[in-house]
């Protein structure tokens, strides 16, 4: 394990180089057929870190946001998001961060989200604990939802489930919209105890699962199971057990 921890911790370094002179610079950008931008440091850093697993990590597979699948043989996959929350990037918000989530199938093995302008570091896993900036770091327990600071990146993902977003507003202590995967890292730190999203793709999430896991918290998608691969990005993230379940029957009432 200190291996993938040690290489996650090198990766985090690469990609950090490549995005730092970009951001506030205004990035050359481009618009996908989905319509969501992609800048040229998006690209740039996702080759860095392909890169640097072909020359490390050859034989494990590797799935990018900007440069598609590539197949390994050791049953061992890279989930590469280079910068997640892109419009915030581009907007010189220092909210976005670079993913990367390391599975064995299904099964969350190990995971990074780096904010590199902040310099803050998440590296965790269901078997090694969570650390930020290498310190470890734990959920905070809440053992009600009306107790639970909620977080979410935007109420437009809940347009055909209004109850989703009226149960997020109305029935926490408080809720954050904004935040993209950073909200998953304060929801490590104990700052956050309740995140929810409804239109994530492979490498939104692969990353944040075993961060999550290793701070002790639950991460599942809507009906309650453990986020797979192939997961339809619907997922709920808690810091407590007890809301976690709260939330998932609250979120069954609205589909």
């Amino acid at each position: 394990m200190q291996e993938f921890i040690d290489h996650l911790d090198a990766m985090a370094e690469v990609s950090g180089d490549v995005i730092r002179p970009y951001f506030r610079a205004a990035p050359d950008t481009e618009y996908k057929a989905d319509a969501s931008p992609v800048t040229v440091a998006d690209k740039a850093a996702e080759q860095a870190i392909r890169g640097y697993l072909e020359t490390h990590r050859p034989d494990d597979g590797i799935i990018g946001e900007e440069f598609g699948h590539h197949k390994g043989r050791s049953g061992l996959t890279w989930v590469i998001d280079p910068i997640d929350g892109t419009k915030p990037f581009i907007a010189g918000r220092a909210t976005f961060g670079t993913l990367i989530g390391l599975w064995e199938g299904d099964r969350p093995v190990a995971g990074l989200i780096h904010q590199p302008i902040l310099n803050e570091k998440w590296i965790g896993g269901p078997d090694i604990g969570t650390r930020f900036n290498g310190t470890p770091v734990a959920c905070r327990p809440c053992a009600a939802l009306k107790n639970a600071r909620a977080g979410s990146t935007s109420p437009d993902q809940f347009r055909e489930m209004p109850g989703i977003r009226k149960t997020l507003e109305d029935e926490t202590a408080f809720v954050i919209w904004g935040g993209d995967c950073y909200s998953y890292g304060l929801l490590a730190l104990g700052g956050l105890d309740l995140v929810c999203e409804a239109c994530l793709k492979v490498h939104d999430y692969a990353a944040l699962v075993p961060v999550v896991l290793g701070a002790g918290g639950t991460m599942s998608d809507f009906d309650g199971n453990p986020l797979t691969l192939e997961s339809d990005g619907r997922v709920i993230a808690s810091g407590d057990p007890r809301i976690h379940d709260e939330f998932v029957n609250r979120v069954s009432a609205f589909r």
